[in-house]
């Protein structure tokens, strides 16, 4: 019988401590230390040293589990549980000294997410849930926002890096929320903006061509939080179909509806 609780208590310090060491390296880090994986894709010593002690961590704490990792640590999938794992993410930010950016840890089981840790970095705050569970931060139960109409929303947002394919739909979906809505903002980091959902700092999140560790962690917490979280067509394919609509459950519906209406299926 799996102890999720105590597996993401133990998750929650294996975060810090990448955190601890991300935080040190951010004092003295140099540009000149990143390398470019593609198109504005960048990676540094810092993401690939932080995966390695998370990977290790976590495969002591749950040896039959797999792993989906983005630097590619260990890419060997478990038959029941696997990690999803982003070592930092928000790269861009970090390389240019700018926050937020985090460790997003997440656990799925048969694809279906039972965990999900996600620690910012700079600010040193902890989100996290696990099976069964309600949603904390550092502690402290949180839940998503009550606000009941986007007019009333601040949303979050990211911006693709390479794929530009629904571009103007995109910009379209974005004007219009820009003028019906509290505001938009990119942080750039959306393990963290689906965090800030779960707290109630955004109503919402929407964003395209993102990858299982971006998500994974972040989309459990929010739905553990009392969120909903689909794809842009209202399914359940937010986890690997690169797309993702996260909301306070009051205005979920009336947000996925604009989604819908300017970026078509």
């Amino acid at each position: 019988m799996i102890d999720f609780e105590h597996i993401c208590s133990q998750v929650c310090e294996i975060a810090a401590q990448a955190g601890d060491y991300i935080r040190k390296e951010a004092s003295a880090f140099s540009a000149k230390s990143v390398e470019v994986k593609g198109l504005h894709i960048f990676v540094s010593y810092v993401d690939k040293n932080a995966e390695k002690m998370i990977v290790e961590r976590l495969f002591e704490l749950l040896p039959q589990a797999g792993f989906v990792a983005e630097e590619g640590t260990n890419t060997v999938r478990g038959e029941r549980f696997d990690w999803v794992i982003d070592p930092l993410d928000g790269t861009t930010n970090f390389i240019h000294g700018l926050p937020p950016y985090s460790v997003s840890i997440g656990l799925i089981e048969n694809n279906i997410a039972t965990l999900g840790v996600v620690y910012e970095v700079t600010l040193n705050e902890c989100f996290y849930a696990w099976k069964g569970s309600d949603a904390y931060l550092n502690g402290k139960k949180i839940s998503v926002s009550d606000t009941k109409k986007v007019k009333d929303a601040l949303i979050a947002t990211g911006f693709p890096y390479y794929d530009f394919h629904l571009m103007r739909p995109y910009i379209n979906c974005l004007e219009h929320l820009m003028q019906n809505s509290h505001g938009v903002r990119r942080l750039g980091s959306a393990a963290v903006d689906l965090a800030y959902v779960a707290c109630g700092r955004f109503e919402a999140f929407y964003e395209y061509s993102l990858n299982p560790w971006d998500v994974a962690a972040g989309a459990f917490i929010v739905q553990q939080a009392g969120g909903k979280v689909s794809d842009f067509a209202g399914g359940e394919n937010y986890l690997f179909g690169k797309q993702i609509v996260a909301a306070n459950n009051t205005l979920f519906d009336e947000f996925l509806k604009t989604i819908k209406h300017y970026i078509k299926h």
